[in-house]
């Protein structure tokens, strides 16, 4: 939603450091130029930090020096074992039905005498070319130019709103014809707001920084409770799928937090087929598929929440014109989806008007 670094982290899996702290096994990080072994051992395939298409093979090779002795090799992606080969022969590992993401391939190599243990990064990335839309404007209503907004949603008619900035994050219900909120909460100065959802009878909101996410009763606005982060770095969009939270941190992740206890579950990295999509912001979730407004810039990306593949660009270039457009007005931010009436909205921070778009699609060249 902001202004910080991507930064995406890879530890090595539990499996291997528990591996190594009962059997004693020197772990050596390595790639084909790096270092090796005591028996100048490394990795001949693949390359370190090499890009591999989602259901692509991966070829796993050791270049293993003519005085070296091995007697068997076991290899590992992400702490589960792939198979053993012997001496330098090649291993294929099989990439279909894996998520997205860097991968870490460990060799426990044994030589008869000891072992030792090699590792080495890949990344897997979208095997699928995202099509492209475009947009059609087909009806326009008021928004509020002092609402930095963060979430959005539809619901009943009424247009569910969370805005940021220090001192001027609110919650509210909007009426979709006039614009007008009722009701209208403020969260106190010391809080960024963030994405919002609506859960049965609750909404939860998320807060930029400072690690905590309101719950609050629908109808009155009252607050409820609050609840903790886990891992996510950050607070960014929010939606529900009926059964899961949907939640961004500004990263490539997606992730996906109980509905009952907020606690995150699981998550899927965000690719397409050139690499990682960073900056996911507001979020909206559409006929099982997952909307997300890719920070300052006019794109919203359609990402498969199994995989986390890329599935298709809507480019959303120019929807306020110049004449629309104030000295505060921000970026496109703001995705709502009516089920019922098929209708979907966007926005923006600051915008003067929210849309109600028709989806192109654009023909390939």
């Amino acid at each position: 939603m902001h202004f910080g670094q991507t930064n995406t982290l890879v530890k090595l899996p539990k499996l291997i450091l528990l591996i190594g702290a009962l059997t004693g096994i020197t772990f050596v990080i390595s790639c084909k130029s790096g270092a090796g072994t005591s028996d100048a051992l490394s990795f001949k395939l693949p390359e370190q930090g090499q890009s591999f298409g989602l259901g692509e093979d991966v070829k796993v090779q050791l270049d293993v020096p003519a005085e070296g002795k091995v007697n068997s090799v076991n290899y590992l992606l992400d702490g589960k074992s792939v198979g053993s080969k012997n001496n330098g022969e090649a291993l294929t590992i099989k990439t279909d039905g894996l998520s997205l993401g860097y991968k870490l391939i460990t060799a426990v190599v044994d030589n008869g005498s000891k072992k030792d243990t090699l590792t080495i990064n890949i990344v897997l990335k979208s095997s699928v070319k995202p099509t492209e839309f475009t947009y059609k404007v087909i009806n326009t209503f008021p928004h509020d130019t002092s609402s930095y907004t963060q979430g959005l949603e539809y619901h009943n008619g009424r247009l569910l709103e969370s805005s940021g900035e220090y001192g001027f994050s609110t919650l509210k219900w909007v009426d979709l014809q006039t614009g007008k909120a009722s009701p209208k909460i403020e969260l106190e100065k010391k809080f960024f707001g963030e994405g919002s959802t609506l859960i049965g009878d609750k909404i939860i909101l998320l807060t930029w920084k400072e690690d905590v996410g309101f719950i609050y009763d629908a109808r009155s606005l009252k607050q409820l409770g609050t609840f903790p982060y886990q891992n996510s770095r950050e607070g960014w969009g929010l939606t529900f799928d009926g059964q899961r939270i949907i939640k961004s941190d500004g990263t490539n992740r997606i992730w996906f937090l109980n509905k009952d206890n907020y606690k995150e579950e699981s998550y899927v990295d965000v690719y397409d087929n050139n690499g990682e999509v960073a900056e996911l912001n507001e979020l909206e979730y559409i006929d099982g598929k997952i909307y997300a407004n890719i920070y300052q810039t006019d794109k919203i990306a359609v990402i498969d929440p199994k995989s986390g593949s890329v599935l298709s660009y809507i480019d959303l270039t120019g929807i306020l014109p110049a004449k629309d457009r104030f000295p505060n007005t921000d970026v496109l931010n703001g995705i709502a989806w009516d089920a019922a009436g098929k209708r979907l909205f966007v926005t923006g921070k600051k915008f003067s008007k929210l849309f109600q778009i028709q989806l192109v699609p654009v023909t390939p060249k």
